[in-house]
């Protein structure tokens, strides 16, 4: 899939969030890399089956005190190739796939940690 192609699947995951989601993410900056760091990942335990589809870097919302403040945006980075390669293996739809690991990383954000996701069924 192009790039451009690509981009398009995740400006309509995000504009398809509840605005009361949407609204949260005000200081979050979301990016496209083509591949994850394998070797920073395994640093931080994260990825299942060698890959990663996307990454949640900040302070989570329910993490944050008055104090916060005067930071740089929280980060949500979507692993282009690693989603593709995903989709193509298990036979999943590409634009579902975006906005589940887009969600998936925006719940971080709000501070739900990866194990509550399996508790809910959302994993």
């Amino acid at each position: 899939m192009e790039r451009k192609e690509f981009e398009k699947l995740v400006r309509q995951a995000l504009k398809a969030l509840p605005r009361e989601f949407r609204d949260k993410l005000e200081n979050v900056d979301v990016v496209i890399e083509d591949e994850a760091d394998i070797e920073a990942a395994r640093k931080l335990g994260l990825g299942s089956k060698g890959r990663i589809l996307g990454l949640y870097q900040g302070v989570p919302l329910k993490d944050r005190t008055h104090y916060y403040g005067m930071v740089m945006p929280d980060k949500i980075t979507l692993f282009k190739n690693s989603i593709e390669r995903s989709c193509e293996e298990d036979g999943k739809d590409i634009c579902a796939e975006v906005k589940h690991v887009l969600e998936h990383e925006i719940a971080h954000h709000f501070g739900i940690s990866d194990k509550r996701l399996r508790d809910i069924g959302t994993y």
